[in-house]
Parts: C-alpha cells; structure tokens; sequence
C-alpha cells in the first residue's frame, strides 16, 4: 500500500473535517464519519487487486491537488461563454462548474408538479426524507475505497427527482465543466430517483476549460421504480491531463428499464466503475461503451451486472479504437444469482488496436449459479480487415479514408444504441470529426475562439 498517496487525504480530512460539514448538509455529513474510517482501513485499491488491475489507482491520487472545500465562487459564467448543443435536440440545460451547479442554471416553469432538478443542498430543504433514504444507500463505501474518499470530501451534489407517474419529455442536459489555473481535485455527487411508472432521459457532457490537470471524483447513484424508465448518455471530451474516476451504482426495480451509454472521445486517463442490480423480475439493461483514444491516453471501464431475481434481462456492447501507444482496458462480469431463472444476458466486447504499440486488455465474465438461463459473452481484439480496405480502394476511396470509414462503422454500432435520434446524429458526426483530427474543442465554446 502506498502510504504517500492516501495519507495526504486522511491529514486533509482531519485538518478540515469542520469546514467539510460547515458547507454541507446533514444527510452528507452523517456518513463522512464511516467513509472516513474506511478509508483509513483500505488506503486506495494497488494493482494486486482485481477489479483495478488494468488502472493505478494509487499514482492518479498520489500528486497533490487543490480543492475547493471552502466553496468559493469561480468568476465564470458559463451560459454565457459556453454552449454545448445538440441540434433538434430541446433540453433541459444545466450547468455544473467543477462540482457546484451553477446558480445561473434557470429551472423552467413548465416542469411537471413534483419533478426536481437541482442541488443537494436544496433537496435536503426540501424533500429531507427522500434524501436521506436514497443517499449513500447503494454506494459501497466499506468496500470501494474510491465511494469512501468521495463521500468524505463531497460536500454537494446533483439531484434528479422525478416522481411516480412522471414522463419527463424534455432531456435533461448537464454539461460538466471543470475551470481552474491550478491543479485542481473536484468531488462529484450525482442522485438519480425515478420513481414507479415515471421516465427520464439524463445527457451529461464533460469538457475541460483549462490546460491544467484535472482529477475528478464522481459517485453517481441511481434508483429506478417499477415500470420506470432511465436513459443515461455520457459524453467525455476534455483533454490529455484531465483524469475521470467515475462509480455508478444502478438499482431497478419490477419491469424497469435502463439504457446506459458512455462515449470518450477525448481524456487523459479514465475509470469508469458501472454496477447495475435488478431487483425486480422483468427488469431490462442496456449499457454500452464507445471508446476513441491515441497517443498516451488510457480508458478502463469495469462493469458488473447482478441478476438477483428471475425473469430479467441485460445486454452489454463496449467497442474501443485505439491508436498509437493507448491503453483500453475492459472487464465485464455477470453475476446471476440462484434465484435468478429465466435471466437472458449477452456481453461483448469488441477492440481494434490500430497500430503494435496500442494495447487492450479485456475479460469479460459470466458467473451463474442458476440452471435455467441464456447467457452468453466474448471478446475480440484485432485490427481492420484487410480485404475490405483492398475491396474500397478498389472503388477509388483512398486508403486514409477507408480506415476512417471503417472505424467509424466500428463505432458506430454502439451509437445505435441509443434511441434519441438528434442525439444519435450528433454522436455519428463527433465520431467522425474526433477521427479525423478535426475535434480539437466544442463547437459552441466561445473560450478558443
């Protein structure tokens, strides 16, 4: 264990344990107390480890980073220098500076009576007893050191609450921005509640404003009711020293649905932590990954899927590109459970590692001790068929173009995925820029220009 890499984390809890709970709220503070002592029993998981084997935890957390536990406010206003649209797409846009909302973020009039999006801090004025039965409850802190660190630090949050019998037509956009001129470490906390027979559909977008390193925390916990619906898109485009350590905790209930897409374009390094437990029979998962790297760029996503009761489906697809000397890590468990008959599961993972220095690592899993399922999962690593390329250059497309072709075929399937048209041609059109070396920054950022 490297003592240096947490330490400094345990010495910075026990110098401003006060200030923490002083800017936050009760239902936050309650658990700092046991994340604390959990931490200081695990430190950060080492390689040995082997759910972070592909990932050093320990170096990512090891520089020493600024906070902002004070909660100052950053002179920025980002509705006005920023803009980050998806065409045909209407939203509901909100804005989370490093890990504050933005207080210019307006919330529309026209919500439907009960649904609320906006601070934690608000919520727990507002709905305490919601708050306090749903935070913290499905994320691990006894046992993921990373839930441990991020519950000890954070000090507010995001909150979706969308009452029983609610459809939420509008999707609801929240573009993550992180702004600093310093190294700077920000934690964020994201619940999600999607009561019975209630819809949501959910868009966060992750850029970086700065050229400096970023690390982010990010604990994000979701409940889905029975017959409920949740659509999560995730979009990572920041930059090479931007580093993501990102845990999300999914709990669906009788005959609900989910459908979870994450697609790095740009990053630094990633960890991205997915955990899905279907709790009611007729439940239904969809999680996918897209991933686009080069240069010295790393992405590991870890996903487990719990089948506990009968008669529930989940479907995995991650697909990486990857280029030059990065790094791809994939592994995928399964875990269906004695009870769990009748569960339908198919994972895949599939990886094109398009030059010798690029490598992937991937290990999906099925682990099942009951007799009566469909379950199935494999991988593939490999590089873009030759007899393709010949077959289009034969046509007159260039060689460049028939691999850019190729790969954003490749990629494409994930985008598929997703059922938001607007939002699917957006993606298709990111894709393609990203391949072509035009993605350089958003379209809408006034900052570069």
């Amino acid at each position: 264990m490297n003592k240096q890499s947490h330490q400094q984390y345990i010495e910075l809890y026990e110098q401003f344990a006060e200030v923490l709970a002083a800017h936050s709220v009760p239902v936050m503070n309650d658990r700092r107390g046991e994340a604390f002592s959990a931490f200081c029993k695990q430190g950060f998981p080492s390689r040995k480890e082997e759910r972070y084997k592909y990932t050093d935890i320990q170096a990512l957390f090891a520089p020493d980073y600024g906070l902002n536990l004070q909660r100052l406010d950053v002179p920025f206003q980002p509705e006005e220098l920023f803009h980050c649209e998806v065409p045909n797409l209407s939203t509901l846009l909100f804005y989370v500076v490093n890990d504050t909302l933005s207080p210019l973020s307006s919330i529309p009039s026209s919500l439907p009576q009960g649904v609320f999006i906006g601070s934690m801090k608000q919520f727990a004025a507002e709905q305490p007893e919601i708050l306090r039965k749903h935070y913290g409850r499905l994320a691990p802190v006894a046992t993921d050191s990373l839930v441990a660190l991020n519950t000890m630090l954070a000090q507010d949050g995001l909150v979706v609450y969308i009452p029983r019998g609610v459809r939420l037509e509008k999707t609801i956009q929240v573009v993550n921005l992180l702004k600093a001129n310093v190294p700077l470490m920000v934690c964020r906390r994201v619940l999600i509640i999607v009561e019975e027979q209630a819809e949501a559909k959910i868009l966060f977008c992750d850029h970086a404003l700065e050229d400096v390193q970023f690390l982010t925390s990010e604990v994000m916990e979701a409940y889905v009711g029975e017959n409920a619906s949740l659509e999560i898109y995730s979009l990572e485009e920041t930059h090479q020293k931007n580093i993501r350590v990102s845990n999300t905790y999914v709990e669906q209930q009788q005959s609900s649905r989910l459908n979870h897409q994450s697609i790095t374009l740009h990053n630094g390094q990633t960890r991205n932590t997915f955990e899905v437990l279907l709790n009611g029979a007729g439940a239904e998962c969809w999680l996918g990954g897209g991933v686009i790297a080069d240069k010295q760029q790393r992405v590991d996503n870890n996903t487990l899927i719990t089948h506990r009761v009968p008669h529930c489906e989940s479907h995995e697809l991650y697909k990486y590109v990857l280029n030059e000397q990065s790094t791809g890590a994939f592994a995928g468990r399964v875990l269906v459970e004695k009870d769990a008959q009748k569960t339908v599961s198919q994972e895949t993972n599939q990886n094109l590692c398009m030059t010798p220095e690029a490598r992937m690592y991937t290990q999906p899993m099925l682990e099942i001790y009951a007799d009566d399922v469909k379950c199935s999962h494999g991988s593939t690593v490999g590089q873009l068929n030759e007899a393709a390329l010949f077959y289009m250059q034969q046509r007159g497309i260039s060689l460049a173009e028939a691999k850019l072709l190729l790969q954003t075929a490749f990629i494409g399937e994930v985008i598929d995925q997703v059922p938001l048209a607007p939002l699917r041609d957006r993606l298709r059109y990111l894709v393609d820029q990203r391949f072509r070396g035009q993605l350089n920054h958003c379209e809408g950022c006034k900052l570069c220009k």
